[in-house]
């Protein structure tokens, strides 16, 4: 039973660890602000959104893959 708990945690851990990177490092848009009465100023970021990479996601996927292991053995028990 504490296996899967662990495995929980793990997994949780992980996934606001992904979640943390694009939110709080401001990757999901462009930086650009927007002026008053500027044309061809719109709402659309200046370059797309920062993605999902495995150079900055890689502490996450370990947690993740780490609780995936302990929620198995877990239920192997």
């Amino acid at each position: 039973m504490t296996l899967i708990w662990l495995g929980v945690l793990l997994v949780l851990g992980g996934v606001l660890q992904m979640a943390y990177q694009p939110i709080w490092h401001g990757r999901l848009s462009g930086r650009r602000r927007l002026r008053a009465g500027q044309p061809g100023d719109t709402l659309e970021p200046s370059r797309p959104a920062g993605g999902f990479g495995f150079k900055s996601n890689w502490p996450g996927l370990v947690l993740v893959a780490l609780g995936g292991a302990f929620l198995l053995a877990g239920a192997a028990i």
